[in-house]
């Protein structure tokens, strides 16, 4: 009997790590396919807009051998805004990802916590104030550009990581504030910039005015190859971080308590974490603008087919966000071409519907 039963308990463990592994296969094939759709889409955008390209010249061109209009079209403005759609979707996917679970909230990102309001109100004071001002011009893929980018970018920056370090000092000042007070802080902050941001708009002048309007509209031409370097190694470091924490997420997904019984210094890591995504995210609208919902949507897509495994769930994030904002500016560029539409604007209606969904849910549950 005690061999029967011992035979049975082998059983049971070799077919729970089998099952074990084939989640695993499951899970990198998601991966896998995420990122090669991902890849799929960015060759079509630089291959598709008001000039067709074959995919013989796009090749010729990254050989080095192509004509000097293709080479013009794609490496001067398909490209950049290719790479940037990758890097900010994913950096703001990836900070809402770990946002949400230090957090404890679901409808924790960027974009509900002030980052992204406050990096509005700076860009608006940078133009009106600053003296970034702007100028048109006919011989660019865009209507308008800002005048002097680095101080527009610069003040954006600042005040979109102001926002973070507000929420974190009153997370230290009284240390039993929980996550959910930390969003209703975050709120108050998005309801402090946006007043302000309206106060700047009423005092610019009409060009001024057109700056900033078009400034938040959200612009992924507007980064530059600079800009991208900075872009990238920012998300370089925020996801090493990240990754090297995810254990430790995923203790802190299971309930406060549970984590620190296991050895997780929960305070400093939300901290910590908090810290680098916003500056992940500041960083990214910094430079082009104002993308909302990217940081909501995207983890919560990527939950559907993951789980909450955070080794698996921050990449993937990662890929869906930059899948997402490439699917987006696709969108953006083609729909009514050669008009391009404002990608914010894109983004947040797909934003919207989720965020809502995900306040009914949570309503819901609560009264279950």
């Amino acid at each position: 009997m005690d061999q029967l039963i011992s035979t049975n308990k082998k059983a049971e463990k070799l077919n729970s790590l089998s099952l074990y592994k084939k989640r695993l296969g499951q899970k990198r094939l998601t991966l896998l396919i995420t990122a090669l759709v991902s890849l799929l889409v960015a060759f079509y955008s630089i291959k598709k807009g008001a000039i067709d390209l074959t995919v013989d010249q796009i090749i010729k061109v990254f050989l080095g051998q192509g004509d000097s209009q293709a080479s013009l079209v794609i490496l001067n403005i398909r490209l950049p805004r290719a790479l940037a759609a990758i890097l900010v979707g994913a950096a703001l996917a990836s900070s809402g990802t770990v946002m949400q679970c230090v957090l404890q909230n679901q409808l924790a990102s960027a974009s509900t916590l002030g980052v992204s309001q406050g990096a509005a109100f700076g860009a608006a004071l940078g133009i009106v104030v600053f003296g970034g001002g702007i100028v048109s011009s006919a011989s660019t893929n865009v209507a308008m550009e800002i005048n002097n980018p680095y101080i527009v970018t610069l003040s954006a920056f600042v005040f979109g990581l102001a926002s973070t370090l507000v929420i974190l000092f009153i997370a230290r000042l009284k240390k039993s504030l929980g996550p959910g007070s930390l969003i209703l802080a975050g709120v108050a902050l998005s309801s402090l910039f946006t007043g302000a941001f309206t106060l700047l708009q009423f005092f610019a002048d009409d060009s001024q005015l057109g700056a900033v309007v078009f400034w938040t509209f959200g612009n992924l031409g507007s980064a530059s190859w600079s800009n991208l370097l900075v872009i990238a190694l920012v998300l370089v470091f925020s996801l090493g971080y990240f990754m090297i924490n995810s254990w430790n997420y995923n203790a802190m997904s299971t309930g406060t308590d549970t984590a620190q019984s296991l050895g997780v210094d929960t305070r400093r890591l939300m901290l910590i974490t908090m810290t680098v995504s916003s500056l992940t995210a500041a960083v990214s609208v910094s430079f082009v603008g104002i993308i909302s919902f990217i940081g909501l949507v995207a983890p919560h897509i990527m939950r559907i087919f993951l789980g909450d495994d955070y080794r698996f769930l921050i990449p993937g994030s990662a890929l869906a966000g930059a899948l997402i904002l490439l699917l987006a500016d696709n969108l953006a560029r083609l729909l009514i071409a050669p008009i391009v539409l404002p990608i914010g604007a894109l983004t947040s209606f797909l934003g919207a519907p989720v965020f809502l969904y995900l306040l009914i849910k949570g309503a819901s549950n609560a009264r279950n």
